[in-house]
């Protein structure tokens, strides 16, 4: 019998193809605008845009977000595109949500991604809200044995279980079940949301706990509240997905909100982002690490060297608007808001 995790998991791609409007291509990164250097006082050749990012030396700070996986010949073919292509390109990459391979163990194939990426900074994933459905650290331990992981996303997608039809919506007393999950594990937890970001309330709670990485994953990408809307069995007048389908802090505004705790979170940028440009601009507002899913999936569904081709054009982009700002080492980006142009 069909897993229906694993079905929802191809149904999701499915909309992601048909309904170009699951990309809200809100832009959000567009009101921001950079301070052009006329005399950057650089030469472009030597502009250096690696970072390192726990531990491990990057070529440039993009991370290619959590998609999917599980037990279809289109899900692996994905994930492995990606693995080869972020290890060629010494990107980072997070796998998706691997609550699939505890209930269709046919499914872990996808999420064995270390063999094709054996130096390549890798996150595994799991939703936060299992840990209120019967998930715990051993749960946890085995998605980053199984994906050969680096640390460990916990997602947080209230939005997205609010519209499915018995949703896991139960996040009461979770981020003390995160807190209590981080310091158990020997790598580190990555809280991140899914598309309506992260506000300095539930950051400074996730703080006390021990946390020390979030990805904001704002608002102005892929909506998920729109694509569960389409997965539903349809009612009349069913269209709680739809009235969601913007709800959320947008990626730059999230940002800003956690200004008052970048001393002591790394912060990593998704949701939104979809250029070399806007990866420079959430590095100003104080994010370490960019990711994006998007733009991957439709070329991880034809090939590495496809991903690869995309990975290169954000490159080019990034490193040429590091060169307009006069700003020669990406590190010195972060946090930098010189670089951003006020009238």
């Amino acid at each position: 019998m069909n897993d229906p995790v694993n079905e929802r998991k191809l149904q999701h791609l499915r909309i992601i193809e048909s309904d170009p409007d699951a990309d809200r291509h809100r832009r959000y990164f567009d009101t921001i605008r950079l301070k052009h250097r006329a005399l950057p006082e650089l030469n472009l050749a030597e502009v250096d845009p690696s970072v390192t990012f726990m531990g491990k030396r990057l070529s440039f700070p993009l991370l290619i977000s959590s998609m999917t996986g599980g037990d279809d010949d289109v899900l692996r073919r994905i994930n492995r595109n990606l693995a080869v292509a972020a290890e060629q390109a010494g990107v980072a990459m997070g796998v998706g949500s691997q609550r699939v391979m505890f209930s269709h163990p046919a499914a872990r194939a996808s999420f064995e991604v270390r063999r094709h990426a054996p130096t390549t900074l890798l996150f595994a994933n799991l939703g936060a809200v299992q840990l209120n459905y019967g998930f715990g650290v051993e749960q946890c331990r085995e998605a980053l044995a199984v994906s050969g992981a680096d640390a460990l996303c916990l997602h947080l997608n209230p939005l997205q279980e609010a519209v499915q039809p018995k949703g896991d919506t139960d996040f009461r007393g979770l981020a003390r079940k995160i807190c209590d999950v981080s310091r158990q594990l020997d790598k580190p937890v990555i809280v991140k949301e899914v598309g309506a970001g992260i506000s300095r309330e539930d950051a400074e709670r996730l703080l006390a706990g021990g946390i020390r990485y979030v990805d904001v994953a704002g608002a102005g990408g892929t909506s998920w509240s729109r694509i569960e809307h389409h997965s539903l069995v349809k009612v009349e007048s069913d269209d709680l997905g739809l009235a969601f389908q913007d709800w959320g802090l947008p990626t730059p505004e999230a940002l800003r909100a956690l200004q008052p705790c970048r001393d002591r979170l790394t912060l990593i940028a998704s949701g939104g982002l979809r250029s070399g440009i806007d990866m420079v601009k959430a590095m100003a507002l104080g994010a370490s690490l960019c990711g994006m899913a998007a733009p991957f999936l439709k070329p991880a569904m034809e090939s590495a060297e496809a991903v690869g081709e995309v990975i290169a054009r954000l490159k080019s982009e990034f490193v040429t608007a590091l060169f307009l700002l006069g700003i020669g080492r990406a590190q010195e980006l972060v946090g930098n808001e010189s670089v951003l142009f006020s009238s």
